[in-house]
C-alpha cells in the first residue's frame, strides 16, 4: 500500500495518474453540450449504492473509469453558459493549476512550520484586498471557508467589541433580504435569531435607511445595544447594494460595528467601469468577500477583513503544542491566531496564481463583463410581454416570472413557473433558480459566466415559456 504514498520513489506514478484525470476532465469540458444530464436522483443512487468500499479497484485507472459512470457523465457543469442558476462561477485556469499545487503539496496553514511561504502568500493577499478596499493601514484578516464563516467571524468580532455583559440585549440589524447567515450565526453567537432585526427594503431592493435610523433609535431608548448593522453589497437574490455611506454614518452616530457581507459583490474590488457602485466600503468595520464567485476562483476561497487588527484577537486561543504565547513575542506568523478554523487548506494560492498570471484588470474584465450581460439581459426582458422582472440589476442577478395573458390567478401563475423551472432541469437544456418575492415564485438567472451571450438569455426565455405554457395547457385539459 506504501506505492499509493505521494513522494519522491512514487512522482512518475503521481504524474501519470493526475494527467490520466486531467485529459478526461478536459475531454468531458471539451464534448459538454448542456450544463446538465437531466438525471435524476432515482436514477444515479442505485449505481452508488451498489458499490461496495471495502472492495477496492487498486487502480486509479479503473476508479476513474467508474468515476465517469457516477460522478462526471452527470455532473453539473458551471462552465457551461446556459448554467444560470446560483452563484457558481466558471473557473480560471490559473487557479485550477494553484489547486492542483496545493492539494499536492498539502500545507496547512494554521501555523508558520507547516506552511512557511504560504502563511506569507496568504497575508499579501489579504493586504491587497484590505487596500482595494481601503480599510487603512491597521487592517487585516483571514482565509475562511466561505461567506458563512466570514460572516459569522465578522459578528463574533462585534459581538465582543459590544462590551455588554447582557447577550440578551444585543442586537444586530440586515435587510430582509440578506444573507440567511446572518440569522444562523446570532444563534450560533448565542444571540438567538431575534436578535436580529429586519430592516425593509425599498423598490430596488436595498436597506431602508430611514427605516434602519427608526429601528437603531428605538433599540437604544428601550436600553437595547445595537451590536452591529450588517450592510450587504450584493444580496443573493437580487445583487442589491445597500446605501453603504448612509449606513457608514448611521454606525457611527450609534457607535455600531459596521459589516459589509460583500461575498458577492466583491468583484467589483476588481471592477474597471462599476467600482463606484461599492463606495462607502472603506468605511466597515468588517467586510466578506468570496473569490469563489466574482473573482473565478475554485471554491473555497472567501476571506474575513478587518479595520482593526487587534479585534481578530477574539478568535486568538493559544496551545502549547500548536502556537504557544511566546511565538507572538518571537514575531513567528501563526495564522490560527485569527481564525476559527485550525487545520486549514493554502486556498489562498489559487488567487495568487490568478493575479501573477492575469492581474487584478483581467479579473474585473470578467466581471465587468458579466454586470453588462445582467443590463443587456433586464432590457430583453422587460421588453417582453411574457415576463415580469422585478428591479434592475445592480449587480449580474435578474429576477422575473412567466406571466401568460391569459391567466389571471396568481397560484396557478406560481405553479405555472414552478413547473416551468422544474422541467427545464429535468431536460438540461439549462439550469435557472427560483425564489420568492413578495410571497408569489420567481425564477432567477445569475450570471456569472462571460461566455453566456445575450441569445443564450433569449433562448433560455423561450424554453422557460414553452414549458409554462405547456403545463397550462395540460392543467385547462384537466380543469375540463
Amino acid at each position: 500500500m506504501r506505492s499509493h504514498l505521494l513522494n519522491d520513489t512514487t512522482a512518475e506514478q503521481y504524474r501519470r495518474s493526475v494527467t490520466d484525470g486531467v485529459e478526461r476532465v478536459a475531454a468531458k469540458l471539451a464534448t459538454t453540450d448542456r450544463p446538465f444530464t437531466g438525471i435524476t436522483v432515482d436514477a444515479l443512487s442505485p449505481r452508488i449504492d451498489e458499490i461496495d468500499l471495502d472492495q477496492p479497484l487498486h487502480d486509479t485507472t479503473a476508479v476513474l473509469d467508474e468515476l465517469e459512470d457516477v460522478y462526471l457523465r452527470d455532473a453539473i457543469y458551471f462552465h457551461h453558459p446556459r448554467y444560470l442558476a446560483h452563484l457558481n462561477c466558471p473557473v480560471v485556469i490559473p487557479a485550477v493549476l494553484g489547486e492542483a499545487v496545493l492539494s499536492a503539496v498539502n500545507s496547512s496553514l494554521d501555523t508558520w512550520d507547516q506552511s512557511a511561504g504560504g502563511t506569507l502568500i496568504e497575508r499579501k493577499l489579504i493586504d491587497w484586498t484590505t487596500d482595494r478596499i481601503g480599510l487603512g493601514p491597521a487592517a487585516d484578516g483571514v482565509f475562511t471557508s466561505g461567506g458563512t464563516q466570514s460572516n459569522l467571524q465578522a459578528l463574533l468580532l462585534a459581538r465582543e467589541e459590544a462590551k455588554t455583559d447582557s447577550l440578551a440585549k444585543l442586537r444586530i440589524f440586515a435587510s430582509e433580504v440578506s444573507h440567511f447567515s446572518v440569522k444562523k450565526s446570532a444563534k450560533l453567537l448565542g444571540l438567538g435569531q431575534d436578535a436580529v432585526i429586519s430592516i425593509p427594503v425599498d423598490h430596488d431592493k436595498r436597506m431602508q435607511t430611514v427605516a434602519l435610523a427608526r429601528e437603531l433609535e428605538r433599540c437604544t431608548k428601550d436600553g437595547l445595544v445595537p451590536m452591529a448593522v450588517v450592510a450587504t453589497a450584493g444580496t443573493t437574490d437580487f445583487g442589491s447594494i445597500d446605501p453603504l455611506p448612509e449606513i457608514a454614518e448611521m454606525c457611527q452616530q450609534f457607535g455600531t460595528w459596521m459589516h459589509v457581507d460583500a461575498a458577492y459583490g466583491c468583484g467589483l474590488l476588481a471592477s474597471l467601469k462599476h467600482r463606484d457602485r461599492i463606495s462607502g466600503i472603506e468605511r466597515a468595520d468588517s467586510v466578506t468577500v468570496d473569490y469563489h464567485k466574482s473573482f473565478f476562483q475554485p471554491v473555497s476561497s472567501s476571506a474575513v477583513l478587518v479595520r482593526d487588527a487587534a479585534t481578530l484577537r477574539h478568535a486568538t486561543y493559544h496551545a502549547e503544542y500548536l502556537n504557544p504565547r511566546r511565538m507572538v513575542e518571537e514575531r513567528i506568523p501563526n495564522q490560527v491566531d485569527k481564525s476559527l478554523q485550525t487545520t486549514r487548506r493554502f486556498d489562498a494560492l489559487k488567487l495568487w496564481m490568478t493575479l501573477r498570471t492575469m492581474g487584478a484588470d483581467g479579473i474585473g474584465q470578467l466581471f465587468d463583463e458579466v454586470c453588462d450581460l445582467a443590463r443587456e439581459g433586464w432590457k430583453l426582458i422587460a421588453a417582453d410581454p411574457r415576463f415580469d422582472v422585478v428591479v434592475e440589476p445592480s449587480l449580474s442577478t435578474l429576477v422575473f416570472r412567466y406571466v401568460p395573458a391569459a391567466v389571471t390567478d396568481p397560484a396557478e401563475i406560481d405553479r405555472a413557473n414552478l413547473y416551468a423551472r422544474k422541467a427545464l432541469f429535468a431536460s438540461g437544456d439549462a439550469i435557472v433558480a427560483g425564489t420568492k418575492v413578495g410571497g408569489r415564485h420567481y425564477l432567477k438567472f445569475t450570471l456569472l459566466n462571460p461566455e453566456t451571450q445575450a441569445s443564450d438569455i433569449a433562448a433560455v426565455l423561450d424554453l422557460i415559456a414553452g414549458h409554462a405554457e405547456q403545463y397550462l395547457g395540460e392543467s385547462l385539459d384537466r380543469a375540463s
